[in-house]
């Protein structure tokens, strides 16, 4: 299955975004961990800004970089949610909230707590009444999310959103999900080819185990992608970085891979200006 990439995003600790990510992830800058971004969302509407949690901000933060980037009509485009863990930190202000005597549950809180909350946000922000998918498959939710952008792409062909991101989770459900930092990333994909596209993506799933899912160089960025589902992106991401031909092996099930190879469409990536 053949299809390409027209916008990328990335977020993590010194990771601000793809404009200030790409040289890190193409090895031409040394990465320097930071502490953990603040993305505003700025797409979203003040009154939503204010009320989002911390997840739904850094999906949508990457989203609209993406479609930024791409200069495509978020209206037009349909999306893939993925996240392993969703809002945790919700979900620990209503256990906290029904711990208390009152066990009083604020509407808006519990809003928030559903699993489809950033896409629902999506829409709000840009209009959008395309189809959205959600899914949460654990450690697999990255390839889970892109085979599910894939069929889209190449059966309905219109445009897919894919973003992948997942937090840390408060204290005390840290200790039974720990995760290493938090992540996110989106990627544009379309099923036509076009001058600016950034790298044509040929997927195949494979169980052939015989060699292991590709790495990062850098020992700490290795760490944060073993550490956040959604940071199994990073290999796929590199390679985008780098404009050359490569192919990137993902773990995806016990005895399954998913084989990418990525083929450069352009020299470099197009920074989004910061004026």
């Amino acid at each position: 299955m053949t299809l390409y990439v027209s916008g990328i995003s990335a977020l993590g600790p010194g990771l601000p975004g793809w404009a200030g990510s790409r040289a890190v992830l193409a090895g031409e800058r040394p990465w320097c961990e930071a502490v953990q971004p603040r993305p505003s969302a700025s797409i979203l509407p003040p009154n939503e800004q204010r009320r989002s949690s911390e997840t739904v901000r850094w999906a949508i933060e990457v989203a609209q970089e993406a479609i930024q980037q791409a200069e495509a009509d978020a209206r037009e485009v349909a999306s893939v949610f993925a996240s392993s863990d969703g809002e945790t930190g919700v979900l620990d202000r209503l256990c906290r909230e029904l711990a208390t005597p009152q066990r009083t549950i604020s509407p808006t809180l519990f809003h928030h707590s559903v699993h489809n909350a950033a896409s629902g946000y999506w829409g709000i922000a840009t209009g959008s009444q395309q189809s959205s998918t959600v899914l949460a498959c654990y450690d697999s939710s990255f390839c889970a999310a892109m085979l599910e952008a894939v069929a889209y792409v190449q059966i309905e062909e219109r445009p897919v959103l894919l973003v992948a991101y997942d937090l840390p989770s408060p204290p005390p459900l840290d200790a039974a999900r720990p995760l290493q930092g938090g992540f996110a990333a989106a990627l544009l994909l379309t099923r036509t080819p076009a001058p600016n596209n950034l790298a044509q993506l040929d997927i195949a799933l494979s169980n052939d185990l015989a060699e292991g899912a590709t790495s990062m160089d850098d020992p700490r960025l290795e760490t944060l992608r073993n550490g956040n589902q959604a940071a199994r992106s990073l290999p796929l991401l590199a390679a985008i970085a780098r404009q050359c031909g490569t192919l990137v092996r993902l773990e995806y099930l016990e005895d399954l891979r998913l084989l990418i190879q990525v083929i450069p469409c352009r020299s470099s990536a197009k920074p989004l200006s910061t004026d």
